[in-house]
């Protein structure tokens, strides 16, 4: 089920210039993914994708990514200087692009980001009016906008694990919007992206933490919260 659109999102976020899509959708895709990461990493590699590829300088889309991933919002000034505030803290980045690639989006980001021991890879469409898209969380179709608070959980493909999820989130009350499950291949790890109108308690996280079957469980409030 899609997400509905917002006047909100006609209009476009408040946020520092010069394009929705070229600086505020690619905050916002850094922010969600550090979220996934767990926090702000310490080192990333950003690859840019068709238009983005092409234009991610004039755009200020590089110092977009980068101010993201410093977790400043979509209207923090700081954006202006995120690569001289980045070279500042020492956080060490590269940027590549590719300039035409039919299999994805016209303003896509791929992300690998390393901190500490934990390594991610994200994939980011910045869809327009500063919408986003995550398609992809290390390899598996994730496709969520952020927009909701989410859940995403990487557990084994076991038989009614997707009844079960959803019947201790439907205990919290929180109504889920969105609901998809990726896998790689049969029996093989599951990826459940759930997105609610709601939070989820933190105990209620830690139960499912516990469970031997779910190897790992990412909560990830509205990224503008």
């Amino acid at each position: 089920m899609a997400n509905k659109s917002s006047v909100f999102d006609m209009i476009g976020p408040v946020m520092i210039g010069p394009s929705s899509s070229h600086t505020a959708g690619v905050v916002r895709i850094a922010r969600a993914s550090i979220r996934v990461l767990g926090g702000i990493p310490d080192e990333a590699e950003v690859v840019f994708y068709n238009s983005f590829a092409r234009t991610y300088e004039g755009h200020g889309s590089d110092r977009a990514i980068i101010g993201g991933l410093l977790d400043f919002k979509t209207d923090d000034s700081q954006i202006k200087e995120a690569l001289t505030i980045a070279k500042e803290r020492g956080f060490k980045y590269k940027f590549k692009s590719i300039g035409n690639s039919s299999i994805h989006h016209p303003n896509t980001i791929k992300l690998n980001l390393k901190k500490r021991e934990k390594e991610i890879q994200v994939v980011g469409e910045s869809l327009g009016g500063g919408v986003i898209n995550i398609a992809e969380i290390d390899g598996f179709v994730a496709n969520f906008s952020a927009q909701n608070h989410t859940l995403i959980i990487k557990a084994d493909d076991v038989s009614g694990a997707i009844a079960f999820i959803s019947s201790v989130i439907a205990q919290e009350k929180a109504n889920i919007a969105t609901m998809s499950v990726s896998r790689k291949g049969k029996n093989d790890l599951a990826c459940h992206v759930i997105e609610m109108d709601s939070g989820v308690n933190a105990i209620t996280l830690e139960y499912l933490k516990s469970l031997p079957w779910i190897k790992e469980l990412i909560y990830i409030p509205d990224i503008d919260l």
